[in-house]
């Protein structure tokens, strides 16, 4: 299995950036989806999480703002950012696995497929 995320860059404050995830290998509609995001000195921190079911979960600091989607004849995840704040600069990764229980969606460690990560920069 591999995920390729892509989309991120420079964006304003209050601007809003569209990434997104394509998943190859076993077919996308097995998997649950998430993303994470990792700033520099911080560790990896929950962002949005979308079942099989297409139920979507996400991280306090993003909800509201952040809405997760599949499209599953695409093989493709994304993450709309509106409102985006300087806090949200990180480099943002999607993650996958297969039947993930409900109270393990939050932790990293418990996907076993990563993609490469792509970098978001929001200035202030």
């Amino acid at each position: 299995v591999q995920l390729q995320a892509s989309g991120g860059g420079l964006v304003q404050a209050g601007g809003s950036l569209r990434l997104s995830c394509v998943v190859s290998g076993r077919p996308f509609s097995s998997y649950d989806m998430g993303w994470f995001r990792q700033a520099p000195g911080k560790e990896r921190e929950f962002v949005a999480h979308i079942r099989r079911s297409r139920h979507t979960y996400y991280a306090d600091s993003v909800k509201g703002r952040f809405t997760i989607s599949r499209d599953n004849a695409l093989s493709t995840v994304y993450l709309q950012m509106n409102s985006l704040r300087p806090e949200d600069t990180a480099v943002y990764y999607c993650a996958a696995d297969e039947g993930m229980i409900l109270t393990s969606i939050g932790r990293s460690s418990m996907y076993n497929y990563w993609g490469q990560g792509t970098q978001l920069t929001v200035s202030s």
